[in-house]
């Protein structure tokens, strides 16, 4: 007997998992990562990032789209690989929840994100 999957639609990332599957994606970042990201200098440097792109996703307004609500900063290399870049302006996006989603999952180019970061830093 065929049994069926029973699917649901995640919370975290929008895709489809089987009813008990647990996503990791959105989890609460543990160690290192998260201990960086409680620091006041990264409270600082993300409020900086935000300004620097006017307060509007970075990819959105590339797409002629001005998203300006639910705004994260972004590390395109994550902390975990690369810790030396944790507070480089280059490596940090200003992103709306659902392109920060993307970014997560990968299915935004990382050389994208990286040459929208310089194009802002080299305007400002």
């Amino acid at each position: 007997m065929n049994k069926k999957t029973i699917l649901k639609c995640c919370a975290r990332c929008g895709k489809l998992h089987p009813y008990n599957f647990h996503c990791l994606i959105g989890q609460r970042k543990e160690g290192k990562d998260r201990e960086l990201r409680t620091k006041y200098i990264w409270t600082k440097k993300s409020l900086e990032i935000r300004e620097r792109a006017n307060y509007l996703c970075e990819v959105c307004r590339d797409n002629g789209i001005y998203s300006f609500e639910n705004l994260h900063v972004h590390h395109i290399e994550s902390i975990r690989n690369a810790p030396e870049k944790y507070l480089e302006n280059q490596n940090l996006i200003s992103l709306c929840v659902h392109c920060h989603l993307k970014a997560d999952r990968g299915e935004t180019d990382k050389k994208y994100l990286k040459l929208l970061a310089e194009k802002r830093e080299s305007v400002g």
